[in-house]
């Protein structure tokens, strides 16, 4: 289900997930697994599940201090963002205030790494919750009235069309699991740029 969106997407009604969406958090975790560990053959195409633990054949412990260094303040500011995501945020940010839910714990580092991604959007235009957990995403939507979102984990976004929020799925190596496209999948930036700006005053 990637080829054209129909139903307007009301910017002021539009939020977004961070890790994986804006931030290509993973390719972090795979260089840093490559260059602690000598994992030399690893890339993000075998990280085909959201729990990396039942998908790669890797020591628990290795596993959750690459997780743990991936997250954490100095390699957070270290992540490069997705490829087209500064310049449809930017230009989104000058229809309203650009809402971020992510299921961090901290928000701190990653709302730094947004002020420092999109720094032609002023700070007051960016707010960033964290949640903690993704299951808490749907009611923290719902208080802030919003219709869609951008995320990157499978069942999240069937937690959240329960809830009468319409996501859309950013295109990963682990949310490609299913045979049935469940909903509007997002395969780049380019294209929901198209999408969202289509009834929005875009070309």
């Amino acid at each position: 289900m990637n080829g054209t969106w129909q139903e307007p997407i009301d910017p002021m009604r539009l939020a977004f997930d961070i890790d994986g969406v804006v931030a290509d958090t993973m390719a972090v975790f795979v260089q840093l697994a490559r260059e602690r560990y000598g994992l030399s053959q690893l890339s993000k195409d075998d990280l085909r599940c959201y729990e990396l633990h039942h998908c790669l054949d890797m020591d628990r412990e290795v596993l959750n201090d690459l997780i743990c260094l991936t997250l954490d303040d100095e390699h957070t500011l270290q992540v490069p963002a997705m490829e087209g995501a500064p310049q449809v945020l930017t230009r989104l940010a000058e229809q309203g205030p650009l809402r971020f839910v992510t299921a961090r714990i901290w928000p701190e580092s990653i709302t730094q790494w947004l002020h420092l991604t999109l720094h032609q959007v002023p700070a007051h235009r960016i707010q960033v919750i964290a949640t903690g957990a993704p299951e808490a995403k749907r009611q923290v939507l719902n208080d802030l009235g919003i219709r869609f979102f951008l995320e990157d984990r499978l069942e999240t976004c069937r937690h959240l069309v329960r809830g009468g929020i319409q996501p859309f799925l950013f295109d990963q190596p682990w949310n490609r699991s299913s045979d049935v496209e469940e909903f509007p999948r997002i395969v780049s930036w380019d294209q929901f740029g198209e999408w969202v700006f289509q009834g929005n005053g875009g070309e």
